[in-house]
């Protein structure tokens, strides 16, 4: 019998519960996976909390990223075998030792690539591909300003930025964290609780501002950041983990110099297979060539996947965090 944490009501932490669950075969066009690491990404909170809905309605297994080995093919599939190492970024259901998943969200895992790295990289690894190459092109001439440094998205992003020749500014909430952050490709990182950032970034970048600001904070963050922009600039809001900020009159966008602004998720950017396939081994090739480097922080047991949320919204880990079946 696999093991699965089960979200029968939302709330705290505390409605992350391990049961046992039965799995069926796997149906046409799915395979079985057993799963070696699994990611945790706040993203899983809002699920928890009901921020976001799950597609299911309770009761839902949460989580949306892992790896592990093809145990079982479905019918009608065939670009993957039994034996094979496969690792996914938005196939819901990832908090369980065994699942199903429809094949159309799997992609293989290079050989040079370990299955908890994979697990670790994929949703946060892609978030940063397509920020960086896809939302906004960053390259030698860019200057950006990227939230919550030391976090998971943050760290591979500066190291991707770096390699692409941006001069890269973060914010951070810690010493511990700035240091992590500027041996992960920072320029300069702002700790958000002693400095005004948005003076620092004026300060950093000669009065001009950055190119773009990429902001998975939210609430506590705007509409600051859009005075960290050049005219012309893009906000870019990818997340909440502070709340989700509060309906504004577009005309601020003029106000603050003909800004541009988009609320991007990285599932509409693997919405096709060739898309996902792009993405993932763009973010395969990064990490294989040593241009942006995955470590894993923190690990805990799959079963206290409720510890696992209590210090993530406690801001008590830094880059990425796996739970182990």
């Amino acid at each position: 019998m696999a093991q699965a944490i089960v979200v029968r009501e939302l709330g705290g932490p505390e409605v992350l519960k391990m049961e046992g669950v039965t799995l069926a075969p796997p149906g046409p066009g799915e395979v079985q996976i057993r799963q070696v690491a699994i990611g945790l990404n706040f993203i899983d909170v809002y699920f928890r909390t009901g921020l976001y809905k799950s597609a299911t309605g309770l009761p839902f297994v949460p989580g949306k990223e892992g790896a592990g080995i093809i145990t079982a093919v479905g019918d009608g599939v065939r670009l993957f075998a039994v034996g094979d190492r496969v690792a996914y970024a938005s196939a819901d259901g990832a908090y369980a030792s065994e699942r199903n998943v429809e094949a159309s969200q799997l992609v293989k895992v290079p050989d040079g690539i370990s299955l908890e790295t994979a697990a670790a990289m994929m949703l946060k690894g892609m978030t940063a591909q397509y920020l960086l190459n896809q939302t906004f092109q960053v390259g030698p001439e860019t200057a950006l300003l990227f939230h919550a440094a030391a976090g998971g998205v943050g760290l591979i992003a500066g190291q991707w930025a770096k390699a692409l020749g941006a001069i890269v500014i973060g914010t951070a909430g810690s010493q511990e964290k700035i240091e992590l952050a500027l041996a992960h490709g920072y320029d300069h990182v702002i700790n958000y609780n002693t400095e005004n950032f948005v003076e620092r970034v004026r300060e950093l970048t000669g009065g001009r501002g950055v190119d773009v600001v990429y902001d998975s904070v939210g609430r506590d963050t705007f509409p600051a950041s859009l005075d960290c922009i050049k005219p012309r600039g893009m906000w870019v809001s990818f997340g909440n983990s502070s709340g989700p900020v509060d309906a504004f009159n577009i005309g601020i966008l003029a106000q603050k110099g003909s800004l541009f602004a988009t609320r991007p998720t990285l599932f509409g950017y693997i919405a096709t297979r060739p898309a996902l396939e792009a993405c993932a081994n763009s973010l395969f090739d990064v990490v294989q060539s040593n241009k942006v480097r995955i470590n894993i922080n923190q690990t805990y047991p799959l079963a206290e996947a409720g510890r696992a949320h209590t210090d993530l919204e406690s801001r008590r880990t830094s880059g990425t965090t796996l739970l182990i079946p």
